[in-house]
This record gives structure tokens, sequence and C-alpha cells, in this order.
């Protein structure tokens, strides 16, 4: 059986329109067996918000209208609605409880629970529109197959559970109906729910596609595909009909947004390729992500990452002594820090902290327990407010005049770090925030729009 998942995010199923409009697309294509939704736009939030402990009662009540109003707006629009009805009402019924109990004690697995309500509320609507438009549809619990470690928050997907339970419990029942899952939550071991961490949905879809072999994975969201870069940062930034997985991935890890970075992971295990799309103009086509693409081009486009913090670490110690770097990397593992660039001189090392699906600021990071330990072996001095731009392509360190042609329209600016060579695909500069997008528009220009 020819098997292709399709992921819609928050705004593609905002309402009974949009979820209308995604069963189209998805009926179109009779391979399109799995669905895989997250909330309805702005449900995730309000959920987030009410999680808080000591919410007063009034604010926890409004919050709850609020919900209610966004499922019952699609409710009222389907036709023979009683059951599906019920079925709202269960899970808005369960919302309340478990946010009063939270308004208690905070509790990280009802948390959790909490904040899986909004898809697994979308799932059901979404199935009911299907049905509405006379397909054989109806919600799958992903909790079923989709296992995970007991880290709530950001629970840690278990790959060999989820392809046994897929195969065993999802699978049989796609060739006869189209299923609707939810995306972003899991279940532990004993069956307490958990969620990936935001931007999970688009991971837990390419986890699924994995576990099910299938052709392709569609990911609908509200932009026509994977662009040259930002379109609000270059007007004349142009969509990209394919691109490598390498390629998708450099973007992804370097602040593209329209994918979340671990969705590109399972899809390279299983060399499944993925679609990327806007479910509000699907006739305007995509991106396809494929394992490989003929003819890459040397410059494929311009990425940026915000919010970057800069350390240099200095010591003589490092002068033709072994070890300096061992250590370092050592107390930065035990304090949780990951390194993202890094680049050394004979007594310097300068490198960039990787806050990929943190919500802390880089200064939150760098604890006083971890400054003082480095302290103890090297001077330490951190810079904040830098972005990272990147120029993402193929054989960019064995292509003569590369470094050229970028670093020639990069003079008017201060470029505190410079990171090229350790991958083909990528060449990699620190710039001041508040120069970043001008940066990105300059080289957007000179690679991309001159002639």
């Amino acid at each position: 059986m020819s098997l292709i998942v399709a992921k819609f995010g928050g705004t593609s199923v905002a309402d009974y329109e949009a979820m209308a409009r995604c069963a189209d697309i998805v009926l179109a294509n009779p391979s399109t067996r799995l669905v895989v939704t997250s909330a309805s736009s702005g449900v995730t939030n309000l959920l987030v918000a009410l999680a808080q402990t000591g919410l007063p009662e009034s604010q926890r009540l409004a919050l709850l209208k609020q919900i209610a109003a966004i499922q019952y707006a699609i409710v009222d629009r389907l036709p023979h609605n009683d059951e599906v009805a019920a079925a709202i009402d269960s899970l808005l019924t369960r919302i309340d409880v478990v946010s009063q109990q939270l308004q208690h004690e905070a509790d990280k697995a009802l948390t959790d629970e909490l904040l899986s309500l909004g898809e697994r509320c979308a799932s059901i609507l979404f199935a009911a529109v299907f049905r509405a438009k006379g397909a054989v549809a109806e919600a799958f619990d992903v909790r079923q197959v989709l296992r995970t470690d007991s880290h709530f928050g950001k629970a840690e997907p278990q790959i060999g559970q989820i392809r046994e339970f897929s195969q065993k419990l999802l699978l049989p029942g796609l060739a006869s109906r189209l299923l609707v899952t939810q995306g972003f939550i899991g279940a532990d071991a004993d069956g307490h729910t958990t969620t990936l961490g935001r931007g999970g949905s688009d991971y837990s879809a390419a986890l699924l596609a994995e576990a099910l072999e299938a052709e392709a994975l569609q990911i609908w969201t509200d932009v026509a595909g994977i662009y040259t870069t930002d379109p609000r940062l270059a007007p004349n930034a142009r969509p990209i009909a394919e691109i490598s997985f390498n390629e998708a991935a450099e973007m992804a890890t370097f602040g593209a947004k329209i994918l979340h970075p671990a969705t590109i992971l399972p899809a390279v295990r299983q060399q499944i390729q993925v679609f990327v799309g806007s479910s509000k103009a699907s006739e305007k086509g995509g991106t396809w992500i494929r394992h490989q693409v003929n003819n890459p081009p040397v410059y494929r486009a311009v990425a940026l990452r915000r919010d970057q913090t800069l350390m240099n670490l200095h010591s003589l110690q490092m002068l033709h002594s072994p070890g300096f770097l061992a250590e370092t990397f050592a107390t930065l593992a035990r304090h949780k820090i990951s390194v993202d660039l890094i680049t050394t001189s004979e007594v310097n090392v300068a490198l960039t902290l990787d806050k990929t699906g943190s919500q802390s600021s880089g200064q939150c990071l760098l604890t006083e327990a971890l400054l003082q330990e480095l302290s103890q072996h090297c001077r330490v001095r951190v810079e904040d407010n830098l972005a990272l731009v990147a120029v993402i392509g193929n054989q960019i360190a064995s292509t003569p005049g590369i470094c050229q042609r970028v670093f020639s329209v990069l003079a008017p600016h201060n470029v505190r770090l410079i990171c090229q060579g350790a991958s083909s695909h990528n060449l990699c500069i620190l710039v001041h925030e508040a120069e970043a997008a001008d940066v990105v528009a300059t080289l957007h220009r000179a690679l991309f729009e001159a002639p």
C-alpha cells in the first residue's frame, strides 16, 4: 500500500473553513491515509496560560470560555454533531478539572495532560469534517503507538516501540479508513501523557511516517514551501522547488522557521521524501525535500538565527598544552550546555551556545556556577545581542571565490565570528542583532538577485 502521512499545523485547522480546505487537500490523493493535526490556532497558548498555578478564578474561567468557543465554532458547523459535541464536552470538562488541580500545585505530568487536550479536540473535529465530506474517517489516539520516556515537557521518543506499535495497531486500520491523529503528544510506559515540546507536531508526523515506512510526509503550513530566505527580510526571496535533506537540515538548524529541526531526522533515517506547502494555497505547490537532488547549486539560501550568545575563553594554558579543550567541554557538559559554533586561536576559544528548544536566554544558560568553574582555568567574556547568519549551499568549502563574494558585501558590518569548513553546506557569520536584517538582505541581493 502506497502511504502518505499529512501533517497540518495550527493555522491550517484554525476553524471549520480551514479544516474543510485541508480535508479537500487530503481527499484529492487516495494515498494520504494518516493525518496528523496540531491544536487549532491559539488553543495551545490558552492551555499554557491555564497551566499556571495561582491563577485568579475569573481569569481561569475566561480562558476556559475562549477554548470552548474555538471548539464549538467548529462543532456548530458539523451536521449530525451530537456525538462529536459530547466528545468535545468530555475533553473540555477534563481541561476544567486538570486546570483546577494545577492551581494548587505545579505538576509536570498534569501539565502535559492539559496541553495534550488541544490536539485531542482537534483530531475529533477534523475527523468529523472528513466524515461530513463523505469519507470513512475516525480519530486515533496516538498515545497508543507513540511511546516516549517520562521526561514530561520534552519527552524522548522510543523509536523501536513506536515502530512496533504502529505496525501492529495503526497500519492495519489505514487500509479501510482515514485516520486522524495528534501531533506533539505521546505516552510513557505507564500510560502517562507526555509532550515532545513546542514544535513537536512535525516531529510526531515524521516519527509516524518512519514507523509506517511511508512513501512521503507532507507538512502543510501557512507558507508555500521553503524560500531562499525570510520574505519579510528580502521581498525578492523565492520559493525552492526541491532541496536535499542535508540542505534542509542546515536551514532548520540555522533558523529557518518552516521546519522543526528534529523533523528531518526520522525522514533521513528512512529516506522519506518530505513536502512542505501552504494549506491556504495548495495550488501554488511547495518544496520537496529529498535524499538527493540533481545539480544542487552552490548557494541555496540565507538563514537567520537571532538571540545568540558568544562566549570567549582566554588562557595562556592553551599554548602548546593538550587537554584545555577537553576540560572546557567537560565543564560545559556537566552544566548541560551544548556548544554550537567554535573557533580557536593559540590562546583563545570563541564559541556560541546552542539554545535550540530552550525557553531561556543565553545569560540564563550561563549560570553563575558555570562561569565560576570556567574562570578557574581561563578568563571568560560573554557577549549577547548577537545573531547568526548562515549561507546554506553545496560544496561551499571547496568552491573557489565563495568567501570573497560573501565578505565583499559585508564590509560595512562588524563580523564577530566566522565559521566555515566543518561542513560543505554552510558558511556562518555572527553579527550584532541590530545589523542582522540588513546583512541578510544584502547577502540575498548579492547571491540570489544579482545578474
